[in-house]
C-alpha cells in the first residue's frame, strides 16, 4: 500500500468542494487515512513549497496557500500517487482532460483546486510536514477486499 498527500487549496474550500473531491477519491477505493482543515502558516507554506523558491511563481503559491483554509487529507492505497495524479489532473485547470477533478471543476492558474504528492519520496516528507509522526490512522475497511485482489497462484 501507498501513501500519498492531496492539499485542497483554499479555492476549493471556499468553492465548497472538500466532500466532492474526497468523494471522488473514495469511489476510486482510496482510503482516507487523515484528514485535517487549517489555517497554513507562513512558515508552513514556505517550507512545502521550498523546491520552488527562486522560481517567478513563488511568492503566489505561498500567498495563495496562505490567504485561507486548507484541507489536508492523506489518502492509501495502491500505487496512490499515481492514481491520485491522473485524478487531479494537469496543473492548468484549461489544460486538465475532462474527467479529471482540475478539468471538471478547475477555473484557472494558480486556482487549481488542488496539491498532490509526485513522487514516494515526496509523499513522506509532505506527510510528515503535514500530519507528523503518528497522526495517520491505520484501520482495515471490509471493502478493501474489494478493491487490492490478491494476485492468483500460479501453478
Amino acid at each position: 500500500m501507498q501513501r500519498t498527500l492531496v492539499l485542497a487549496k483554499p479555492d476549493a474550500v471556499q468553492r465548497g468542494l472538500i466532500g466532492e473531491i474526497i468523494g471522488r477519491f473514495e469511489r476510486k477505493g482510496l482510503k482516507v487515512v487523515g484528514l485535517r482543515l487549517l489555517h497554513v502558516s507562513r512558515e508552513l507554506a514556505e517550507e512545502h513549497y521550498a523546491v520552488h523558491v527562486g522560481k517567478h511563481f513563488y511568492g503566489g503559491l505561498v500567498e495563495f496557500i496562505t490567504s485561507g483554509p486548507v484541507a489536508a487529507f492523506a489518502l492509501e492505497g495502491p500505487d496512490a500517487i499515481a492514481v491520485v495524479r491522473r485524478m487531479v489532473g494537469k496543473t492548468m485547470p484549461n489544460e486538465a482532460e475532462p474527467g479529471t477533478i482540475r478539468g471538471d471543476l478547475g477555473v484557472s492558474g494558480l486556482r487549481n483546486l488542488l496539491h498532490a504528492s509526485d513522487a514516494p519520496e515526496t509523499a513522506d516528507s509532505e506527510l510528515a510536514l503535514w500530519f507528523g509522526a503518528d497522526a495517520l490512522v491505520h484501520y482495515a475497511r471490509e471493502i478493501d477486499a474489494w478493491i487490492v485482489a490478491e494476485e492468483p497462484t500460479r501453478t
